[in-house]
């Protein structure tokens, strides 16, 4: 599909600052079994390129998917176009930033290539899961998907960057729902979220041929559990459920594009204001959380940015104070503020926005066992159900799964519909216990949803389990 495409290029190049290509093919792959009958296979591809230009301090870019001479030459002179059409009326002077010229690979690690497994062998895997779900005529509802993405990239720049990137990515999920009279309760495979970057391997690393009846057993316990009680209470988060406390309450916070208001009129705002960083306490001592493309099998992993900005490991937040914003180099220069490689666009028709990619906890020093032994009273979440968030990523409200009971020490009583609620900051200062190492999980979302026209990104969270102080508890019921 990119055979010459770098030579077409450098063809058609125009005369301006800044010109950069970015062609991506990507490839979905869908196996579902609902209710023991195989849904329709779901095989999809899309492909094309992104032609940017940045001239007389204007910005413009125009996608095609006719990759010929021609096709390039159109979007080219589209996004030339339209760059001198912004000049002069842009809120930023794009002569201010100094565009890398990288050149480099990645590609994600897959101990047993996906294609290698021929369709009737994941089918047969997949019913075979999917089967295993129903373990009592209480389960009502019971589901088993794979999906596969391959994204082959290639980002190339008028001053000789080259780029080319690999990612293979695996989404696999289990869902089974208990139903009894007006009852119904669902457990999930870790909320879902156990999607990540690799090969079939990944389907062991994640347990999903080994925790459907698990799951089935907890959706059965949950219709005759107690709902869960009300008040201020210790609560422990599982990572199913930390994963996206993390997403929503500082991820999105800390998105630059946000905080400098380009997101106001669809996704929000933020809490966080520009002269917090550097001495903002967002949380405890025992918040450090980095910006990290780097880890092989986490979803959102990658060499460079879609910006070409090398990825690196960085502190975002350490020791609970604010140290730098995710936003890409475009948001950086305007604002003056620190921040990641995290320029990215879901597809070639989009152009790239501050995203997030790994977003991810820090391990602490204690495990999950000694946390539960630190709470006289107190609750323990698994798998997250619902949210809600405002405008500015400042209140919040989380739904979960499963819940158990702590009390002086101990796991107790099962709870069904267990919610907490609270404000970022007050939340994160009232960490006081962090997972260790060997609690580390690795997760991810497929579909976080920003930007206008939107634009649905998938975004990695590795988190240990963690202990918060006094927050305010609420059943479902």
């Amino acid at each position: 599909m990119f055979e010459g495409l770098e030579e077409r290029f450098r063809r058609v190049l125009p005369k301006a600052d800044f010109c950069s290509l970015r062609a991506v093919d990507e490839r979905n792959e869908i196996v579902q079994v609902r209710q023991n009958v195989l849904q329709p296979i779901q095989l999809f591809q899309d492909c094309g390129a992104m032609i940017t230009v940045m001239d007389r301090g204007g910005y413009g870019y125009a996608a095609t998917s006719d990759l010929s001479m021609e096709g390039l030459q159109r979007a080219t002179e589209r996004a030339l176009s339209w760059a001198h059409l912004a000049a002069g009326q842009c809120v930023f002077d794009y002569t201010k930033v100094a565009m890398p010229h990288p050149r480099g690979k990645y590609e994600s690690p897959a101990k047993t290539a996906w294609e290698s497994i021929p369709m009737t062998a994941k089918i047969d895997i997949v019913k075979r899961e999917c089967e295993r779900l129903k373990t009592d005529d209480l389960i009502a509802d019971f589901t088993a998907v794979l999906w596969y993405a391959r994204s082959e990239s290639f980002y190339l720049t008028n001053e000789g960057g080259s780029v080319h990137q690999v990612i293979r990515r695996i989404y696999p999920n289990l869902s089974v729902t208990a139903s009894e009279g007006t009852t119904s309760r669902t457990r999930t495979l870790g909320a879902g979220a156990l999607c990540r970057q690799g090969g079939f391997e990944v389907l062991q690393d994640v347990g999903f041929m080994e925790e459907g009846p698990q799951l089935a057993r907890e959706a059965l316990e949950l219709l005759s559990a107690p709902n869960c009680p009300e008040g201020k209470m210790d609560l422990l988060l599982d990572p199913s459920q930390l994963y996206l406390q993390i997403h929503e309450s500082i991820g999105h916070p800390l998105e630059l594009d946000r905080i400098l208001g380009d997101e106001r009129n669809y996704a929000g705002t933020s809490f966080v204001q520009p002269e917090y960083f550097g001495s903002f306490r967002y949380g405890s001592d025992l918040l450090n959380i980095t910006y990290d493309p780097t880890i092989p099998e986490e979803f959102a992993s990658f060499g460079f940015d879609d910006d070409g900005l090398e990825a690196e490991k960085l502190y975002l937040i350490e020791k609970g104070v604010l140290k730098r914003a995710m936003g890409g180099l475009i948001s950086q220069t305007r604002a003056g503020i620190p921040g990641v490689a995290n320029a990215r666009a879901d597809g070639w028709r989009r152009p790239p926005i501050d995203r997030m990619a790994n977003l991810n906890l820090e391990p602490g020093e204690s495990s999950l066992d000694e946390m539960i032994r630190s709470v006289e009273k107190g609750i323990y979440m698994r798998s997250n159900t619902s949210w809600s968030i405002d405008d500015s990523r400042n209140k919040f409200q989380f739904g979960c799964e499963w819940g158990r009971l702590i009390e002086n020490g101990k796991l107790t009583q099962v709870v069904h519909s267990p919610n907490y609620r609270g404000i970022s900051e007050t939340f994160w200062n009232n960490l006081v216990m962090v997972g260790n190492r060997s609690e580390f999980g690795v997760l991810g979302t497929p579909n976080c949803g920003k930007g206008e026209p939107n634009q649905v990104m998938r975004v990695g969270h590795a988190t240990p389990p963690a202990l918060f102080r006094d927050v305010d508890v609420f059943g479902g019921d």
